[in-house]
């Protein structure tokens, strides 16, 4: 089968290889799956580049879609033929969807609603589960005020899409004009170019002097600042599933007076019941054709460099996805 791997952490360029690998066979309880398409995410990049390998080889990516070929021992031989997407493909594991097939648990791969195309398929796995998880974290929304950090972003474009449709007023910072036009294009009318506005300001101008009832945040390290700030309710909660700096210094006496909530996520961790919930609730949001998918930039496998070149670029607005093979 072809398929692009790395057998060393570097730059794209120099680690990724594209070439012939054995087809894999599905063990018990696991399903054969023909990929049609790979998503690239940032977290795929940045394991590359630096994380240690679960093996001599990684075949890269998280996220995808494709069709069941074959079943292993313990799952129905119905599932043959179905069109899938998928989450965790490469986690803590070697073997991702940048092949043209992959062997995978039965439960990581999802039945698609036949409204779904395999290209939005791949960018469920990583940005619309952080997103929903980020949401059921803030716990109900009707009516609050929510920052949405990065609303352009992957994360944030589906965060956005969700929290609205549970009645939140949404405030998205940006970088660009181009992903304020993104944001808005979902129904974010509440936006701030975080280069060139004090974002503290406003917020504080967006709520009326209230601040913000709830935050969902892709970089901690900067808007731990924010926190000191009025543009933070008191009793606010602070959802972040990322952050730009891994260290930095928490003033926590302020934080302790405004009683700050923080809650952190890992998509790749969720607690099976909150992963069985998400799941559940994607699906029904798919069936609905309820979310706006965002596919910026598409590749062939062939082409996992410059598919990791532009993800690393942060100039690619919705996800990158690879071409592998055909539906």
């Amino acid at each position: 089968m072809k398929a692009a791997w790395y057998e060393k952490n570097g730059s794209a360029k120099e680690v990724l290889m594209h070439g012939e690998l054995a087809m894999p066979t599905p063990a018990v309880g696991e399903v054969l799956v023909r990929i049609v398409t790979s998503g690239v995410n940032p977290s795929d990049v940045k394991s590359r580049r630096a994380k240690p390998l679960s093996g001599p080889r990684v075949i890269p990516h998280s996220d995808g879609g494709g069709i069941i070929e074959a079943v292993g021992d313990g799952v129905n031989s119905s599932r043959i033929g179905e069109r899938v997407w998928l989450w965790n493909a490469q986690w803590m594991r070697e073997h991702g969807s940048a092949s043209e097939f992959i062997a995978i648990a039965s439960d990581q791969a999802v039945r698609m609603p036949d409204s779904l195309d395999f290209a939005a398929a791949a960018c469920l796995g990583i940005p619309a589960l952080t997103a929903l998880q980020a949401v059921r974290l803030c716990g109900p929304m009707k009516g609050l005020d929510v920052l949405i950090t990065g609303a352009g972003s992957a994360v944030g474009h589906y965060a956005s899409q969700i929290a609205l449709a549970q009645g939140a007023r949404v405030i998205g910072t940006v970088g660009s004009k181009s992903r304020a036009a993104h944001a808005r294009a979902v129904g974010v009318e509440s936006l701030i170019d975080y280069k060139s506005e004090d974002v503290s300001q406003r917020v504080i101008d967006f709520t009326k002097g209230r601040g913000v009832d709830l935050v969902i945040d892709m970089d901690l390290s900067t808007t731990l600042n924010l926190v000191e700030t009025p543009a933070i309710a008191h009793h606010a909660s602070v959802v972040c599933y990322g952050s730009n700096q891994p260290h930095f210094q928490m003033n926590f006496r302020s934080q302790l007076f405004k009683s700050i909530q923080y809650k952190f996520m890992l998509v790749y961790d969720l607690k099976p019941s909150d992963r069985l919930v998400c799941l559940q609730e994607l699906t029904q949001m798919l069936q609905d054709q309820a979310l706006t998918h965002a596919v910026g930039e598409r590749f062939s496998l062939a082409e996992i460099v410059q598919a990791h070149e532009r993800v690393e670029s942060g100039q690619v607005i919705g996800n990158v996805v690879l071409d592998v093979s055909s539906p």
